[in-house]
């Protein structure tokens, strides 16, 4: 990290206007050091700092940690990430231009504002800040919109990613971890899927998210970079501490949903198909801990860190639970009844999609800590509850 960098680092804090006087003071005192700010030394517009006070967490003492980029930190599963990397007492920063995350979850590190497909940006961050690794989670998601706007899905998920893994390349950075999906195997031919099952993505987002997969594979042979895909299955709860959790506006997952029926944020949850060809006859799906998720991912970048080759993962728990199942056990966690309208299938919903997460216990070590269903809505109800008083307090849910 050059002089200018920390220099702005700390300007950009102070115009932020911390009112925590303890940093104030600290940054004031090293900008005396620095010396006065250079005329028309500010950055470009689009490259917003906003340096995060950090939540305390336990860490490792690390003089030379790596430092990670992680893409789209401000989401879900990118939040959670950044708690367990802080952990690990990793320099963080993060990539975000919080379309779908929000700027509470970046609680440690730096929080850059901005889109992974903004090439000058890139490039100014790459040439300010040395890498390690990049952990790439910022994507759109959503099946049905995917369909109705492709374009805006290719451009997102297979260009923008393109455009990092070039910028990439010249800044010699040559390890990402990225979050696939299990869309890209389309409908099921055996269960459980496996790494061997054939991919064939029925919808733009699957095949957006498997051209990457060709991408990095491509990308390793030509260049060494090595990328680790990790396909999850259904990412859901969310942090034990009750510090983070899922924050999607609109909100499309079952066990969020069906926790806000419980909580009276919504009147009812809706199944869509309920003459599947299933024991109750609605789908059936594996259900993976948003925690043990980012447990694989820090396997998966330990990996790379030590030289270990590019591979992609299936991550789940190898059992499924319908969605009658989880409403049931909802009920239970709750103590709650949750109301429920069944309307007709919804196009393109396979009966079953259950993971095999061998190959990752296997190769990576990966065991699931939360991903029992009681424990799993269990975090995701203490969630919900904290959101549901924070809608009520007119507060942003963080």
């Amino acid at each position: 990290m050059n002089h200018r960098f920390i220099a702005e680092t700390c300007y950009a804090v102070l115009a932020i206007g911390h009112k925590r006087g303890q940093t104030r003071s600290l940054l004031t005192s090293a900008l005396a050091h620095i010396g006065p700010r250079p005329t028309g030394s500010a950055p470009p517009a689009p490259l917003v700092w906003r340096l995060k006070v950090p939540t305390p967490v336990r860490r490792k003492s690390c003089s030379n940690s790596p430092h990670i980029l992680v893409i789209g930190g401000a989401g879900y599963i990118g939040s959670h990430m950044l708690k367990r990397l802080a952990q690990a007492g990793y320099g963080l920063t993060t990539l975000d231009k919080l379309s779908g995350g929000v700027h509470h979850a970046v609680r440690w590190g730096a929080l850059i504002e901005g889109d992974v497909g903004d090439a000058g940006l890139l490039e100014r961050l790459f040439a300010e800040q040395s890498f390690d690794a990049v952990m790439h989670f910022a994507s759109s998601i959503e099946v049905g919109a995917s369909i109705a706007q492709p374009l805006d899905y290719y451009q997102n998920n297979l260009a923008h990613t393109l455009g990092l893994l070039q910028t990439m390349r010249r800044y010699g950075v040559h390890r990402l971890v990225f979050s696939s999906t299990a869309a890209t195997f389309g409908e099921p031919q055996y269960l459980p899927i496996d790494e061997a099952h054939p991919q064939r993505p029925i919808n733009p987002y699957g095949h957006s998210k498997r051209m990457v997969e060709q991408v990095l594979s491509d990308c390793d042979c030509a260049y060494g970079l090595r990328a680790v895909c990790l396909r999850y299955f259904n990412a859901a709860g969310a942090d034990p501490d009750g510090e983070l959790g899922e924050n999607h506006q609109p909100e499309t997952h079952l066990i969020p949903l069906v926790l806000q029926a419980a909580s009276g944020r919504r009147p009812h949850i809706t199944i869509f198909g309920d003459d599947y060809d299933t024991p109750d006859g609605t789908c059936i799906r594996d259900y993976v801990h948003v925690s043990d998720l980012c447990e694989a991912h820090w396997l998966a970048l330990q990996s790379l860190m030590a030289g270990g080759p590019s591979q992609a993962y299936n991550l789940g728990q190898g059992q499924g639970y319908s969605v009658r199942e989880v409403i049931a056990t909802a009920e239970r966690v709750t103590g709650r009844p949750i109301r429920v309208a069944t309307v007709p299938r919804r196009p393109g919903d396979p009966a079953r999609l259950i993971a095999d997460p061998r190959l990752a216990q296997q190769r990576l070590g990966w065991h699931s800590r939360w991903s029992d269903l009681p424990t799993l809505i269990k975090h995701a109800w203490h969630w919900e509850q904290k959101g549901r008083i924070a809608a009520r307090a007119r507060l942003p849910h963080d």
